[in-house]
């Protein structure tokens, strides 16, 4: 399996639901360094996985619709957690949809899957892996 691997970040606010999340149910601050992995079985017919300028674009035009925002005021996040494990399937879910419109190309229609990981800190990140 062949892959890239893109990259950008995001700053949010949110804040949790439940007492396994302590004092993190309080509004607070995050950072995530993001990293978007796209796989294929087979090399495309320009020899590569996806155009890197595609998919370095993309991915900040995901990254932007949630950038600096408070996660608790946007309505589509209404009544979720936004775990960092929960944010990196929506970026994943939103750059799939992006493959399927034709955003990152023809070529890009070859993918077999996406990986977001959305790295916390240097000790601690979360991933989501979906087909495409």
């Amino acid at each position: 399996m062949f892959s890239i691997t893109v990259r950008d970040h995001i700053m949010i606010a949110h804040s949790f639901r439940g007492e396994v999340f302590g004092p993190a149910r309080r509004l607070h601050g995050a950072t995530f360094l993001v990293d978007a992995t796209f796989r294929r079985e087979q090399l495309d017919q320009d020899g590569i996985v996806v155009d890197i300028g595609l998919a370095t674009r993309e991915l900040g035009a995901v990254t932007a619709e949630l950038n600096y925002r408070n996660l608790d005021e946007e309505p589509e996040f209404a009544g979720v957690n936004t775990s960092t494990e929960f944010l990196a399937k929506v970026i994943a879910d939103r750059l799939a949809e992006r493959v399927h419109r034709g955003a990152l190309g023809e070529g890009a229609r070859g993918l077999a899957g996406i990986t977001v990981t959305l790295h916390e800190s240097h000790i601690a990140w979360a991933s989501y892996e979906r087909a495409l």
